[in-house]
């Protein structure tokens, strides 16, 4: 089944991190997820969710790139460490972005860059059920020296890679701005999806606020078989927040 999941970054960042984490809870939320664990107290965000019954559903390892070679061990000792934390917290996906383009190399050698540095991810995954999630982003508003956008070429580096702990992020804001054709996409890729993010778009805030139909997105999901969190990544525009995300689980879950 799906499970949407609060983002502990983004949502009721006026309540302090125990306080969030409790509303998360009192909401309905059954998970949460987190961008970089290294700058947060993550023991204390880990007894929280205990406390309160949420599982950990994602979060970042280390933001270094996989498109500079020069930098793979670096990755790799930053990925070591993700994977240890979760192992014991149980969290079974990694979320990770490749890293910004090069300008003097090539999109081919940067691209066999990451498939090389993912492959030897794919090593330190074999004896667990973590799934490792790489992110296209838009280059247009957010992320404008990014390497990795568009989902076919997320799908060219996963199938090189081809091991069943290695997938795809489908943001459908950054998605949705940098392809559009966003159900169309879901059902071609669906099969390598590991975790979606959602948000509206303009503004990357709450579903409604834009202009897309996440009714139906939700429904082409669903409809998918997927099995696995849907994150709520976005900043509230409304006020009321935990009136606002208890009526979008009211919704996406009917």
């Amino acid at each position: 089944m799906m499970i949407f999941s609060a983002h502990f970054n983004t949502l009721l960042q006026h309540l302090p991190p125990v306080e969030r984490i409790e509303a998360f809870a009192k909401i309905g939320f059954k998970a949460f997820e987190l961008w970089g664990w290294w700058d947060e107290d993550i023991d204390g965000i880990a007894a929280a969710a205990k406390k309160h019954k949420l599982q950990i559903a994602a979060l970042c390892t280390p933001f270094v790139s996989l498109t500079d070679a020069t930098k793979r061990d670096e990755y790799l000792t930053g990925f070591a460490k993700t994977v240890k934390l979760c192992k014991q917290l149980d969290v079974n996906v990694i979320i990770s972005q490749v890293g910004d383009a090069l300008p003097k190399c090539s999109r081919k050698v940067q691209t066999h860059s990451i498939i090389e540095g993912l492959m030897k991810c794919a090593d330190l995954l074999d004896p667990t059920d973590i799934n490792l999630c790489i992110e296209p982003l838009n280059l247009i508003y957010d992320h404008k020296r990014y390497f990795l956008s568009r989902s076919d070429h997320a799908s060219q580096i996963i199938e090189a890679v081809n091991h069943p702990n290695i997938s795809l992020l489908f943001d459908v804001y950054h998605q949705q701005i940098t392809e559009g054709n966003v159900i169309n996409n879901i059902n071609t890729y669906h099969r390598l999806i590991g975790h979606y993010h959602i948000a509206d778009n303009p503004g990357r805030n709450e579903p409604g606020t834009g202009e897309i139909n996440y009714a139906n997105v939700i429904k082409a999901i669903k409809e998918t078989g997927y099995i696995g969190y849907i994150g709520l990544e976005f900043t509230p525009k409304v006020k009321q927040q935990q009136k606002m995300l208890a009526d979008l689980l009211k919704q996406f879950v009917q």
